[in-house]
């Protein structure tokens, strides 16, 4: 192996993908003596047994939750390389945003290689138990749905109620929005979470293992505090994030590409079974019209699946012809995301299933 070229070294001691590639390309027999399947098999059903413990436990206790930390270090260098004062072209905090993002992330990277790496041999099954422990931090389902579902529970209560949930899950201002408006953006933000919150790290495990996912998560959350351009944070704590935060936002837009689009296609795919077609054209031209490259896929799916408009007043509007969103298509849009979880689940079991074929010398 000391041969090979450094990529396949970093493939071959980080990446599922490449795990599963070399045991299914291996002679059978050779597949039973190489650890690349009992590798991948370990890292298939990783994902069901993440999604499995999210599901009956949620998020691990703040203390210990990588994400939360990962927020307090944004915070903690954020407020030393964004400026107090607003100006119109700052390329030297580009440069100090940039350099802060990269070393941030290569840290990340590098304690979750340390911890992949630091597993000893165990049998596949151990292993599933343990990776899917190690990645379920880095990613969130239930907590996303239980928000959701909170939003429309306080607006059964009242209007206000209704406007004060859905602050926990956005950051636009609230106070004028009607009944219709706060759904169109629980919806909204479900699609969109969807996808960075449960596909996409999926996605980069799959890539890169536990260090795969742990940077895109720590690229997600730094686009939360830094990408956003404006004004953040109260007293001395406030500043002005524009350039130094462009880096970061253009590295997440770059890490969600392929995420958001297949999310988008999965959510077609439960349309499907549904009896519904969002129709990829029309899909295509709602994703254009976000200010994000991204977030217009999932968005526009989960819209034309639903029949419903949704909208940020005044910036834009997807599936314009359709109706406004009732308490009916919130749930619906739960419903769909959910099914998008479980097509994962059965993602990891199909490559499971297959992989253990290979490992008993036997072909599906």
């Amino acid at each position: 192996m000391s041969d090979s070229p450094s990529w396949q070294l970093l493939g071959a001691a980080l990446s599922p993908l490449w795990w599963c590639w070399q045991a299914l390309s291996q002679p059978q027999a050779q597949v039973q003596a190489e650890p690349w399947a009992r590798h991948a098999l370990a890292a298939a059903l990783a994902v069901p047994v993440a999604l499995l413990v999210d599901r009956l436990w949620g998020e691990p206790p703040v203390w210990m939750h990588p994400v939360v930390a990962m927020g307090r270090l944004l915070a903690a260098v954020g407020r030393r390389i964004a400026p107090r004062e607003e100006h119109v072209r700052d390329w030297p905090r580009f440069a100090l945003g940039a350099v802060a993002w990269c070393l941030l992330a290569l840290l990340f990277f590098a304690i979750y290689a340390f911890i992949q790496w630091l597993l000893p041999p165990m049998p596949w099954w151990l292993g599933a138990l343990v990776l899917g422990v190690l990645l379920k931090p880095l990613l969130s389902w239930r907590m996303l749905r239980d928000e959701v579902l909170a939003v429309e529970a306080a607006l059964q209560q009242s209007l206000p109620a209704g406007r004060e949930r859905l602050t926990w899950l956005v950051s636009r201002d609230t106070a004028r929005l009607d009944a219709g408006q706060v759904r169109e953006s629980a919806i909204e933000t479900l699609a969109e979470n969807l996808s960075d919150s449960v596909l996409a790290p999926l996605f980069w495990f799959a890539v890169a293992g536990l260090p795969g996912a742990a940077v895109y998560r720590f690229a997600n959350t730094a686009d939360a505090m830094w990408g956003y351009p404006g004004w953040r944070g109260q007293g001395d704590d406030r500043r002005h994030w524009q350039w130094a935060g462009k880096w970061t936002a253009r590295a997440d837009d770059l890490l969600n590409w392929i995420p958001a689009r297949l999310t988008a296609l999965l959510l077609a795919l439960s349309g499907l079974a549904a009896g519904r077609r969002p129709g990829w054209g029309a899909l295509r031209q709602d994703a254009r019209i976000t200010p994000s490259p991204n977030g217009g896929w999932p968005m526009g799916a989960m819209a034309r699946l639903l029949g419903v408009r949704l909208g940020k007043p005044g910036v834009y509007v997807l599936n314009p012809a359709g109706r406004v969103p009732q308490a009916a298509e919130l749930q619906q849009a739960v419903a769909h995301a959910g099914r998008v979880v479980a097509m994962l689940v059965a993602a990891g079991l199909a490559a499971a299933l297959v992989l253990g074929w290979a490992m008993a010398g036997k072909t599906p």
